[in-house]
């Protein structure tokens, strides 16, 4: 396991008053992810929310004939369990564990009360509502107008941001299921990086070589979500 102090890894958690994280840290349970756990189901009741530390978490759509797309991803920067605030309790997605590693977790129905009281808690909690609202209709505006490549570049940069790692342990399976392409087009977009050194694509393992060059291969939608979450939740403590 691992201190309390790394609480302060999370984002979101980061951004309170002192007083109020201070209130919340007798609720907040470390808890180590693995690789491929399920956090909920869809419509499964939720009765305790993640706040990632160092792992990434995958929100992923699932068709009746068991095909799946990702349609938002939530790392350090955030929290899982938002339908618990906002009143509903209950998702249709799956959230699951795609990158494995630690994680604050609470009660909700503590997170629940917490908001109800209005503080900074609350405004924090909305505003990343909003960029998670942005990142998943981006996301489905990006796979019907962007190329695979630019689309791939876009995906690895938010895996990048999520757990601040070069070295990414992502499959082609989990690749092609994430982004709902087949494996070949994946292939071709890794191999495309790679031979322009942004990537080292080896079984099993992502490499980001060149950061600035990968953004520059991305699609237009990296952007425009990471500065919507830049803009709603950096200064949401002075705002």
């Amino acid at each position: 396991m691992f201190d309390l102090p790394q609480i302060s890894i999370n984002k979101l958690l980061m951004a309170l008053p002192p007083g109020e994280y201070q209130r919340l840290i007798p609720y907040l349970k470390p808890i180590d992810l693995a690789l491929g756990q399920v956090i909920y189901e869809p419509q499964q009741v939720i009765k305790e929310v993640y706040f990632p530390l160092g792992a990434m978490i995958s929100l992923v759509s699932i068709m009746k004939n068991g095909s799946t797309t990702e349609i938002g991803l939530v790392g350090n920067e955030g929290m899982i369990g938002i339908p618990v605030f906002l009143g509903g309790n209950i998702t249709t997605n799956r959230a699951i564990v795609q990158i494995e590693g630690n994680a604050m977790k609470m009660d909700a129905s503590v997170l629940r009360e917490e908001f109800l009281k209005g503080q900074q808690l609350q405004k924090n909690l909305l505003l990343y509502t909003q960029a998670r609202l942005t990142q998943i209709s981006q996301i489905a505006a990006c796979k019907s107008h962007h190329l695979i490549e630019a689309r791939f570049a876009r995906w690895l940069l938010s895996i990048h941001d999520c757990v601040q790692k070069s070295e990414l342990p992502l499959t082609q399976k989990f690749i092609s299921e994430m982004l709902g392409v087949r494996r070949a087009s994946v292939t071709e977009a890794a191999i495309a990086l790679q031979k322009a050194e942004l990537i080292k694509y080896s079984r099993g393992q992502i490499t980001v070589l060149k950061r600035k060059e990968l953004e520059q291969a991305a699609c237009e939608c990296y952007g425009l979500i990471k500065n919507e979450f830049t803009r709603l939740l950096d200064n949401s403590v002075n705002s």
